[in-house]
Parts: structure tokens; C-alpha cells; sequence
């Protein structure tokens, strides 16, 4: 039997793709050798959530008499979080499967490689057995990146990736994080309000990367007002048992935990899959695509993390997304002009399009406003001495939004208003027309626009 499409990974990109092309009437065949849903729900996004959840519930609770409630006896069951995880993942993988079914997606629970192609079509294989397809989707996403760093070996029972603290059994005394990314900075927050002492070691000279430096830098002092230790400008140059050896300001200085987090980022899966058999190009680590997540080979394409470009499921979605619309014949492109980036921290830090760095770093000429969140009034009924802002950049010439960036509950709820302004290039006038709902946080956004003179 010949597919119309195969898919080679059923993470965020390959199972929408699969559901996709499967209501459009294709004959969709989809491999994963894990469980659907792929790093985001089973080792990301989806665990790590509701775990952070849990948290803010507790950390609210602790609270309470703040807002006229009393719970005196405030605590936490460890075990209990952890099985509501693995409650809400496994529900969630179901519900993945139920869509597959839905759009007739034949589904094999095992690993595939590319075995190049014949005049019949693109060959695939998996064990003895192997298929043919006219198009391929390669989703094979991401995983952790450990770096050659001496006596960083996963062997020990001490050190762990995302994946491994996952499925902990017990919480730790102690945690030091290599890495104050995305990823890093929120397990930092989990386990900071499980009550864990937390250091953080970050060898760049701000937290998470490139969002913006000015509310990141204020979301590192809530974080050290709690108690979470925070060495920028640190790289590290060894483990040793327990203990974390670091170079800062030309000094050697040491940390010991009873746990280690490695949290420096993630590599695409390419290795393993059979590029060579087909010629696939490559590129900084990820296999090159165009505008329509095309390969350099005819009828090949690629999707997610795999990509090596935007490691974000939102992303992925899109791209997968794209790749079908090009293969029913419909004209799209994939943009990244206004991709939202969240951090499930405790506040929530948002942001999407330029920041002020890297619109100076492209000549562009802006204006700036940035407000305290507490210029909306839910903000202020809902988070009793709760800090944060919201930054707009919009362009010095039109007043085209450029980027927001938020910081404070719930930001993540309400960036996808910022990614329709610029995705659609709305002016500032254009903006102080829109209808906000009041009382609501997201009236910070409009608060932010009228502010500009």
C-alpha cells in the first residue's frame, strides 16, 4: 500500500499534520517509537504545567490571608502532584490517539528510517517491514543537550536532564540547575516553592536567553527575594560527586546538592533516520527548510524541533500546519514574526516580537512604553502585592506594535493578543480602537497604548 503522506515523529508537528491530512482524505501513516504526543506532552510542556500549577496553588494557599481566607494548616503532598501529572499526560495522550482514530490516521508505535526512494515512491522502514509514501513529514523533534562538560555523566544517580526529574520519586534538599533558560528558570520556580534550596548557574550574562533584558532582570530579583541563588557570567568547568565547579570573575567557586539539573538547551533528533539516503541537507544542526518547511529533496519536508529554528510547540503546530496547506494545494507560508514565547514561572513572563536589543541590533527605529500590571485593575484584585509590567515597542514612523513583553499573572493567557497586532502590523491608532473586556488583565495592553505620547 502507498501513502499519500508518511510522518516520521508524533510529536506537536506530526500528530497535526496527521490529524490535518487526515480530514482532508489523505492516507496518512504516522510513526513514533514512544507515545503520541512526543517531548511536549509526555517530557515538557504538558508535566512540567501542571506540575507548576500545583505550585502556584500551594504558594497562593500559603497566602490566603491575604484575601480574607483562612487555611492554617497548609501543606503538600509530593506524590499526589506527581500522580496528577501522570493522570493529566495520560488523558491527554489519549486524546491525542481518539484524533488519530477520528481522522484515519494508521498509527505504528515504532521507530522509521528513510530508505530512500524508487520510481514507485519514498521508501520507509521500521524493523523487517517498510512502506511507501509520496510525501514525507519528518517531526523527530528534540532532545536534551548535555555538554561535554567533565564528570557530567547521566550514569549517576544525581545528575538528570528534564526527563529523568520528571518521574522523581522524592523531592530533593537541594538542586542546583545548569542553565537559567526557559526550561531551567521553571523548574527553578517548581522547585523553589516545594520549599527545595535552588541555585541556578548561568553562563550568560542574563536569564532566559533572548527575552527581554530589563523584565528578565526584574523576574531574577523576585526569584532571589525567595531565595533562589542566581551566578550569571558563570561558566561550568566540572562535577565532581555532588558538587558543581564553576568559573566567575576569574575564580573557581564550588556548589554542592543532592541533585543536578542539566538545562542547557536541546539538539535536533537527525542521527538515526536515513537523511543520507535521500541527501537531505542539513543545517546548524537541524535539517534546512524553506518558507514552506520544504527539504532540498522533491516531496520531503520538515517540521518542529527538528528544524533546529524555533523549539516551541505553538511553532510546531504552525509549521505542520503549513506544510499540509502546500500539499492540498493551497498557497502558505510559515512566518516567525510573531511567535509568543512564555515562561510558566510564578509571575508568568510573556513576550513576542522585537525586544529593545534586537530592534537596535537591526537599525529600526522605535518608541518605548513600559507600565507596572497594577495599571489594570484585575491585576490588582487577583495578586495581592504581585509585582510586573507590560513593554510596548511600536515603530518611531507608523506606531506599527513591534513587540510586548509581560511580566506577571497571567501574561501567557494574553500574549496572543500582541501576536494578532503584529502578525497583523496594526498601528497604535489602530489599536486604541479595539474593544478590551473590563475588568481584565489584558487591559494592560491598552493601558500601555495610550500611554504613548
Amino acid at each position: 500500500m502507498k501513502y499519500d503522506l508518511a510522518i516520521i515523529g508524533g510529536g506537536p508537528a506530526g500528530y497535526v499534520a496527521a490529524e490535518r491530512a487526515g480530514e482532508a482524505g489523505m492516507r496518512v501513516i504516522l510513526f513514533e517509537k514512544r507515545e503520541l504526543g512526543g517531548v511536549c506532552l509526555n517530557e515538557g510542556c504538558i508535566p512540567t504545567k501542571t506540575m507548576l500549577y500545583s505550585a502556584k496553588v500551594y504558594e497562593t494557599s500559603l497566602t490566603s490571608s491575604k484575601y480574607g481566607v483562612n487555611n492554617e494548616n497548609t501543606s503538600f503532598d509530593y506524590s499526589t502532584i506527581m500522580k496528577r501529572k501522570n493522570k493529566v499526560v495520560k488523558k491527554l495522550v489519549g486524546g491525542v490517539g481518539a484524533k488519530m482514530k477520528h481522522a484515519k490516521v494508521e498509527v505504528i508505535k515504532e521507530a522509521a528510517v528513510l530508505q530512500g526512494r524508487d520510481s514507485e515512491g519514498i521508501k520507509i522502514a521500521s524493523g523487517s517491514e517498510s512502506w511507501l509514501a509520496s510525501n514525507v513529514l519528518i517531526s523527530t523533534g528534540s532532545e536534551a543537550f548535555v555538554p561535554p562538560i567533565p564528570g557530567l555523566d547521566l550514569a549517576a544517580d544525581n545528575i538528570m536532564t528534564s526527563r529523568e526529574i520528571l518521574n522523581a520519586d522524592e523531592l530533593p534538599e537541594s538542586l542546583t540547575i545548569i542553565g537559567g533558560g526557559v526550561i531551567g528558570m521553571e523548574f527553578a520556580s517548581f522547585y523553589n516553592s516545594m520549599g527545595v534550596k535552588v541555585v541556578v548557574i548561568e553562563m550568560l550574562e542574563k536569564i532566559l536567553g533572548e527575552m527581554d533584558a530589563e523584565l528578565s532582570e526584574e523576574l531574577q530579583k523576585i526569584f532571589e527575594k525567595r531565595g533562589v541563588e542566581i551566578h550569571l557570567n558563570a561558566k561550568v568547568t566540572g562535577v565532581r560527586g555532588d558538587k558543581v565547579v564553576y568559573e566567575k570573575n576569574g575564580k573557581t567557586e564550588t556548589i554542592a546538592s543532592e541533585k543536578i539539573l542539566v538545562s542547557v538547551g536541546r539538539n535536533p533528533n537527525i542521527n538515526g533516520i536515513g537523511l543520507e539516503t535521500l541527501g537531505i541537507e542539513t543545517h546548524r544542526g537541524g535539517i534546512k527548510v524553506d518558507q514552506h518547511m520544504a527539504t532540498n529533496v522533491p516531496n520531503v519536508f520538515a517540521a518542529g524541533d527538528v528544524t533546529g529554528f524555533s523549539l516551541l510547540a505553538h511553532t510546531a503546530y504552525r509549521e505542520a500546519e503549513v506544510v499540509i496547506n502546500i500539499l492540498n494545494g493551497k498557497k502558505d507560508v510559515m512566518r516567525y514574526n510573531a511567535i509568543p514565547s512564555v515562561v510558566y514561572t510564578n509571575p508568568e513572563f510573556s513576550g513576542i516580537g522585537h525586544t529593545e536589543k534586537t530592534a537596535n541590533e537591526k537599525g529600526i527605529d522605535f518608541k518605548v512604553v513600559k507600565l507596572p500590571m497594577a495599571y489594570a485593575g484585575r491585576f490588582i484584585a487577583e495578586n495581592e502585592g504581585g509585582v510586573g509590567f507590560c513593554k510596548v515597542l511600536v515603530g518611531a514612523r507608523y506606531g506599527e506594535v513591534l513587540g510586548v513583553h509581560m511580566l506577571g499573572n497571567p501574561s501567557g493567557e494574553i500574549i496572543y493578543g500582541a501576536a494578532m497586532a503584529i502578525e497583523n502590523e496594526m498601528t497604535l491608532d489602530e489599536m486604541k480602537e479595539i474593544v478590551f473586556p473590563h475588568p481584565t488583565v489584558s487591559e494592560i495592553f491598552r493601558e500601555t497604548i495610550f500611554a504613548f505620547q
